[in-house]
């Protein structure tokens, strides 16, 4: 009992301090709760279903002030699911070990993501099959299905096997490949990562992962630190926090590495 409350604790710190910079954090969850002998399987799941529900109430807000393009998720999002469910069903076949490794390299990753400048560009239209033409609002964009779906779905497969979001691999793709503006990438973004997070879990909790006496006070302190956390922006440059990040996830990647050798 007294491990459960350190660890809500420490779930509390990620979540608000997540939240006051627009990041998921579900790679955070992770590490914490590895680090804390949980085993990656129960981590992953309950990362998952963490992430799910913060998503839910993030995407509640973005709606409201219509950042969710519903129509892009419900076409690029499908593969991103299906996938997420078959990495978290199939990670019960792999070992923990193995799966630390891969979330180690994926933070790696994320990390090079970030170090990578986002910039909203406009794409020129094109009437070739395959590529949609968008218009949202006052917004027009347009989507490369050849390239979006089979992303999305690697995506998926990786996100729903470890247990964290996707959304760093998801915005950038929305931004730099499809000219989406930033705020709906990160709109749409919210909604779509509680679909993938939703899949995971399920995938997950068919080969018993699912730990309820540590997944629902951590999702329960997580959705508290994600209201704290929402009303007190950091004030920083975003270059700044995306060079803070990338640093952070490689530190994370290396502790995850560490914990694997010992």
């Amino acid at each position: 009992m007294t491990s459960v409350l350190i660890m809500s604790i420490i779930i509390l710190i990620i979540a608000i301090s997540m939240s006051m910079v627009g990041k998921g954090g579900g790679n955070f969850y992770v590490l914490a709760m590895v680090l804390a002998g949980i085993s990656m399987h129960n981590a992953a799941t309950t990362s998952q279903l963490i992430m799910m529900v913060t998503s839910i109430t993030s995407m509640i807000v973005f709606n409201k002030h219509r950042k969710v393009d519903w129509k892009l998720a419900l076409i690029i999002d499908p593969p991103t699911d299906i996938m997420a469910f078959v990495g978290g069903y199939f990670a019960g076949n792999i070992e923990g070990t193995t799966l630390k490794l891969m979330f180690a390299m994926l933070l790696v990753v994320i990390s090079i993501f970030m170090f990578i400048s986002v910039k909203e560009k406009p794409i020129k239209q094109n009437d070739k099959f395959g590529y949609w033409n968008r218009i949202f609002g006052e917004y027009k964009y347009t989507v490369n299905l050849w390239l979006t779906l089979p992303i999305t779905a690697i995506v998926g497969f990786f996100a729903g096997a470890i247990g964290i979001s996707g959304g760093a691999f998801k915005i950038p793709l929305m931004v730099m490949l499809c000219g989406i503006p930033m705020e709906i990438a990160v709109g749409t973004s919210s909604a779509m990562v509680a679909a993938t997070a939703l899949m995971g879990f399920i995938g997950h909790s068919i080969n018993g992962d699912f730990n309820p006496q540590l997944a629902i006070p951590f999702t329960v302190v997580a959705v508290i630190g994600g209201l704290i956390g929402s009303k007190y922006a950091i004030k920083s440059k975003p270059k700044n926090l995306k060079k803070i990040f990338a640093v952070t996830n490689l530190l994370a990647a290396i502790t995850m590495i560490i914990n694997i050798i010992k």
